[in-house]
Formats: C-alpha cells, sequence, structure tokens
C-alpha cells in the first residue's frame, strides 16, 4: 500500500521500476574507489565516467590506469570520460604555467594520453563561457548496466587515497534502463555539441574561440530531459521505483521538483547540504513544512569540515572566508527558528570527524522518498550550474533499511545544535577573515559571494 499520496508535479514523473537488491549503497569513500577500480576491472562493453574533474594526483593517475588496463584487456570497451571544460585546465595552485603549452590536469592528460597505445577520451564539457558562471556538476558514472552516483570527483580526498577524506554517498543501481537513460543523455548532449572538445589531445580550442558554441550549448541543455524507456509515472508505481531528473538555469524542472518534493512532506524531513546557504524557493518551503507540523533535519558540515576551510594558523586567502559567510547564514537562519530548535521541530546536525571534510547532498522525504544528488541546494546550483538527481519512490517501504542505515552513517559524526548561540558570529572569528568580512558586508558584496560560490 502506497504511503503517501504523490503532490500532482511528482506523480507525473515518469519513472521505471526496479528491485531493491539492484541497490548497493557503500559507506566510505575507501570502499568507494575500490568498487570503482573493481568495475572498471569487469566491465565488459562500456565505461563512461562523468565527473565535475579527474586531478592530476595519485587517486587520478590510479583511476586513469585502471581504465587504459581495462582498454588494453578488452579493446572493444567503449570508454569516455567528461570534466568540467574550465576546472580540466585551470592551473593547480602555485604551478607556474610554461608559455604555449597547456597548464593543469589537461596537460597531465595529454601526457598520459600520449604515453598509451590505446585512446580513451576525455573532453571538456563547458556550461559557461567562465567557472564562476557555471561548471558541469552532473553525476553519475555509468559502466555496463550499473549507475555509479555519487556527488564526489576524483582526487586523492574524495577518494580517501592518503590519510584524510571527503565524505560522500555513493549508490550503485544495476538497472539497465536507467544506465541506458543516463548514458544516452551524454552522447546525445556532450558528444553531439561542437561546444564539447577533447581535453586530452594538443591543440585545445581557447574558450574565446568557442564562445558562441558555448552561449548556443548552454541554450540546448535548457531543454534537456532524460528519457526512460518502457517507464511509467510515479503516481501509477505499485513497488519501488526511480526516475532521473536534469536541470539548468531557473525554474528548470530539476529544482520544481526538488520544491515539490519539500512540499509534500507529511511527517518529516531531511536535508543534507555542505553549504548552508538555501535558495529562497528552498528556504520557503523549509518554512512552510515547519508552520504545517513537519519535523525538519539538516545535516550540514561545521566551518572546519567545510572544503574551503584553511586553519587560522595557516596563510590567508580570500576563499578561506568562505565557510564563514556559510556559518554567519546559519546562524541567522537558527536564530529565526530558535522556537522550532526549542521544541524540536528543527534539528540543526553539525558533522565534523578529524580533519575531514563533507560533501554530502540530498533529501530524505518521510519514508516516501529518497533524493540522491549532487545539487548542493544554494542559488549557484538552483541558476548557474548544469545539475541531476535519482529520485527513488519507495511505496512499500522496500528501501528503508538500506536508507536508515546510510542516515546512521552520516549521523555517527555530528553533534545537535540546541541554540543558535551555540555558533560562533563575526567576532569570534580570527582577525583577518573578520576584517574581510566586514568589508564585503559594508558593500553588500556577501549577497553576491552568496549567489556564486
Amino acid at each position: 500500500m502506497r504511503l503517501f499520496k504523490p503532490r500532482p508535479q511528482l506523480a507525473d514523473l515518469p519513472c521505471v521500476a526496479m528491485e531493491v537488491d539492484a541497490i548497493k549503497i557503500l559507506p566510505s569513500a575507501k570502499q568507494f574507489r575500490l568498487e570503482l577500480l573493481q568495475q572498471f576491472a569487469q566491465a565488459k562493453t562500456r565505461i563512461y565516467l562523468c565527473s565535475l574533474y579527474l586531478q592530476h594526483d595519485e587517486a587520478g593517475q590510479d583511476i586513469l590506469d585502471a581504465l587504459y588496463a581495462a582498454k588494453r584487456a578488452k579493446p572493444s570497451l567503449d570508454i569516455k570520460i567528461f570534466v568540467d571544460w574550465h576546472r580540466g585546465q585551470r592551473g593547480l595552485i602555485g604551478e607556474q604555467k610554461t608559455p604555449g603549452k597547456m597548464a593543469g590536469n589537461a596537460a597531465w592528460y595529454q601526457i598520459q594520453s600520449a604515453q598509451q597505445n590505446f585512446v580513451i577520451p576525455i573532453y571538456g564539457v563547458p556550461i559557461q563561457t567562465r567557472e564562476l558562471f557555471g561548471v558541469l556538476h552532473l553525476k553519475g558514472h555509468v559502466i555496463d548496466d550499473t549507475v555509479i552516483y555519487s556527488g564526489a570527483s576524483i582526487n586523492n580526498v574524495y577518494l580517501h587515497q592518503q590519510e584524510k577524506y571527503r565524505h560522500d554517498r555513493y549508490w550503485l543501481i544495476k538497472h539497465a534502463g536507467l544506465a541506458n537513460s543516463m548514458l544516452n543523455w551524454m552522447r546525445q548532449y556532450f558528444l553531439g555539441s561542437s561546444a564539447v572538445c577533447r581535453l586530452d589531445l594538443p591543440e585545445v580550442p581557447t574558450t574565446k574561440a568557442i564562445r558562441p558554441d558555448i552561449r548556443a550549448f548552454r541554450e540546448y541543455l535548457k531543454t534537456a530531459s532524460y528519457v526512460l524507456p518502457q517507464s511509467t509515472s510515479v503516481n501509477e508505481a505499485q513497488s519501488l521505483s526511480v526516475t532521473n531528473l536534469v536541470g539548468l538555469g531557473k525554474n528548470n524542472a530539476l529544482n520544481r521538483s526538488l520544491c515539490q518534493l519539500l512540499a509534500s512532506a507529511e511527517k518529516q524531513i531531511t536535508i543534507c547540504t555542505p553549504y548552508f546557504n538555501f535558495p529562497l524557493a528552498i528556504t520557503r518551503e523549509v518554512n512552510r513544512a515547519l508552520k504545517r507540523g513537519v519535523k525538519v533535519k539538516i545535516i550540514i558540515g561545521d566551518k572546519t569540515a567545510n572544503d574551503f576551510y584553511i586553519a587560522p594558523e595557516l596563510p590567508f586567502k580570500a576563499i578561506g572566508c568562505l565557510p564563514y559567510l556559510y556559518e554567519m547564514n546559519l546562524r541567522r537562519f537558527a536564530k529565526m527558528h530558535q522556537p522550532d530548535i526549542a521544541n524540536g521541530s528543527l534539528q540543526i546536525h553539525l558533522w565534523k570527524d578529524g580533519d575531514n571534510t563533507y560533501h554530502l547532498k540530498g533529501l530524505w522525504i518521510d519514508d516516501l522518498y529518497t533524493l540522491v544528488t549532487g545539487n548542493n541546494l544554494n542559488p549557484r546550483a538552483f541558476g548557474l550550474d548544469l545539475e541531476n538527481a535519482l529520485l527513488f519512490v519507495d511505496p512499500r517501504g522496500e528501501l528503508l533499511p538500506q536508507r536508515q542505515q546510510e542516515l546512521n552513517a552520516i549521523l555517527q559524526h555530528t553533534t545537535v545544535i540546541t541554540h543558535y548561540r551555540a555558533l560562533e558570529k563575526l567576532q569570534d572569528y580570527p582577525p583577518k577573515v573578520k576584517q574581510l568580512l566586514q568589508r564585503l558586508s559594508r558593500v553588500r558584496l556577501d549577497r553576491l559571494a552568496y549567489r556564486v560560490l
């Protein structure tokens, strides 16, 4: 029996039925890395990776080596890698760029390609003419008939290659229809665009040279949607089902579905985001949910678990102010909702595990909906970046044991904020951080920072 009746906007979403045994949720970054390597070695027909970046470090080298090994073992394997156009060409901090030569990850891709007898194309996908105003934030690797969905990029910290890790979500979904839908979308929109260029080959065009193509590509992506074969509607599904959503730009289908999910909640909402900076539409739905008696749990990273955090004893950089900006935002939100915190309607959990960092995103709505996404639920995700998500609808509660196990693992390293005063305020921050944030506030640049970072 269905636990809740979906709202009309959600009820009409296309979905495909699936078996709960086809879903496997990994608990850690280290297991995620081992699973990727094992999946590459076992692949029979295709490997499509889609990530914000593939980094030139030990973890990135291991991943690329494993892909080339898989290609050597089975030359017919269709292997393609998609990364963000700008992030793939950005030089590392402190790296000296040689005149006439490409810096950053792209230079490494080209060196690796030149040393191999097999071709594994690495494509740069430009979502905007400048990185600040939009990046490839699409998630979902496809290996044969399995979709591996995680917000993690590929580098040492995301894959726990060395001492530190960045905690994320790691879902394996074995479903041919879903895998085909995700892969065909990449083929249609990425491989079919003149704006998407190889980064593993020399003579990469400049962004300026393909600027008209990028702008046309962005407009094209705004109309993009996934096609699920042999789908039914969410309203007609009688057992566990999944739908995939994609969106770019304001008021896109993914954004609307996220808001409708929150609006559909009757008992419980759980939200994970690493950067507390809700867009107005999300804030509005959270406020409405609290007013109608829904219990809301928000799990975010402590500012020291933010990937932009710089310890006070290290050299100051302006980007290190971001975690403090997010904490200031959280403190204002908590102060406004202190009565809800006091009566238990609102729980705010701060995640912290030593020097490790937090990168989880997603929604859990009642016992019916589970959303896995790379969307940070912030204004940038809602207006600038290319985002997607997988929505699982579970009228029989088949997924609940795995779902609760994942949540328990996340909550293991959290503490509950019982009063907004437990969060530091501007006056408590390191002198250089406080000075810069005061300047930003005076000229209202902090509002701009919230929109684009």
